[in-house]
């Protein structure tokens, strides 16, 4: 038992397969140990040993990769990343994905450039390690996560440039609440707004996911939701009882509009190897809104959302994290706290009211007027 990250790989394309293995050998602690072109072979290669991460496309000859999840899961529970192309309807089957077990969803890699192989081998070697530390099946052995991209790993400077804490910055009445979330982070996400009422001030997300996927989710919150919720679009205003959220591949900034706010999304480098980056929108949201902001950042791999909620902190904002027990990777919400941008950690169950307990100190005698 080596303790490398032990790795299959189904997909239909045979240069899908040998790119996805050259992307993987990149890191040392990932080994594929098998690839196979439909789910029949991958069964019979299972038969000899069980991967710690099963990389699937959902476009698969013989038995589409959605049945043969769903059979995997039944059978023999293990972390899945699904890699696949996200047109509506594959999004729509990604969610169906992620709904049936899959740890993570990111999309077939583009590898046009130099530039394209480099951010690949970030992305997905991020996914299948973020997937693995999901697995019950010898856990303890698994490799801590070590800084592997080509280069330095970018802040969110060169998105936005920092600035002094300044508590008093936002606009009369502008509360908003900032959330970031990755590995897990759709269903706790689903689990959270559902559970809120439509009577709070906006909420601005980042949760790492493709392009396109976002659509897709944010059309599924939405109908569970009080809230109205809507994948995020330049010059969108944040308002009471709406949600906003990032769209994949690209980040989402608050800014001070008037009387209140609006969104941009820009597309720029990766910042804390994501796009959208949870710290982009974090720093935005400290230098718009200041002390009447609430920041929240729940389960994930990684530390992408630590240095923006401590910004967020350092601006006089209201800042919790999910806590362990109920976090799929306690990754971002570890480095967050070791990093002081929050001091509490909350059960996911409890953040609901968390944030309408913050809510409803914010206008006098509990009347409701956000803007």
């Amino acid at each position: 038992m080596t303790g490398r990250i032990q790795v299959m790989i189904v997909d239909d394309s045979a240069s899908a397969r040998a790119a996805l293995k050259r992307l993987l050998a990149a890191d040392d602690d990932i080994e594929v140990f098998a690839t196979a072109g439909d789910p029949f072979e991958a069964a019979e290669a299972m038969r000899s040993q069980l991967p710690d991460v099963l990389i699937l496309d959902l476009a698969l000859p013989r038995m589409d990769g959605l049945t043969f999840l769903r059979r995997i899961m039944a059978q023999h529970p293990m972390p899945v990343v699904v890699c696949s192309g996200f047109t509506a309807s594959g999004s729509a089957n990604a969610m169906r994905a992620l709904e049936s077990g899959a740890a993570e969803v990111i999309a077939k890699p583009q590898l046009a450039t130099k530039e394209d192989w480099a951010e690949a081998e970030v992305r997905l070697c991020d996914a299948v390690r973020a997937a693995a530390s999901t697995g019950g099946r010898r856990r303890a052995q698994r490799p801590a996560p070590r800084a592997m991209s080509p280069g330095p790993k970018l802040t969110a400077d060169v998105i936005l440039p920092p600035r002094p804490p300044n508590p008093d910055v936002g606009p009369p009445g502008g509360h908003i609440i900032a959330i970031g979330a990755s590995t897990g982070g759709t269903e706790a996400l689903t689990k959270l707004l559902t559970k809120l009422p439509a009577a709070l001030p906006p909420i601005v997300i980042v949760q790492h996911m493709p392009e396109h996927f976002t659509r897709t989710f944010a059309q599924r919150l939405d109908g569970l939701c009080e809230l109205q919720v809507l994948e995020a679009q330049t010059g969108d205003r944040p308002a009471p009882g709406t949600v906003l959220i990032a769209p994949g591949n690209h980040h989402m900034l608050l800014r001070r509009s008037g009387p209140g706010y609006k969104v941009d999304i820009v597309k720029g480098a990766y910042v804390s190897r994501h796009r959208p980056s949870v710290d982009v929108l974090f720093r935005s949201v400290a230098q718009a809104a200041g002390k009447k902001a609430f920041g929240l950042i729940m389960t994930g791999m990684g530390d992408d959302g630590a240095r923006g909620l401590l910004e967020m902190r350092q601006a006089g904002a209201e800042t919790l994290v999910q806590d362990e027990a109920t976090s799929v990777v306690f990754g971002m919400p570890k480095e967050a706290l070791a990093m002081g941008g929050a001091d509490r950690a909350r059960p996911l169950g409890k953040l609901p009211l968390d944030i309408q307990t913050w809510a409803s100190q914010l206008a006098p005698r509990g009347a409701i007027s956000w803007g």
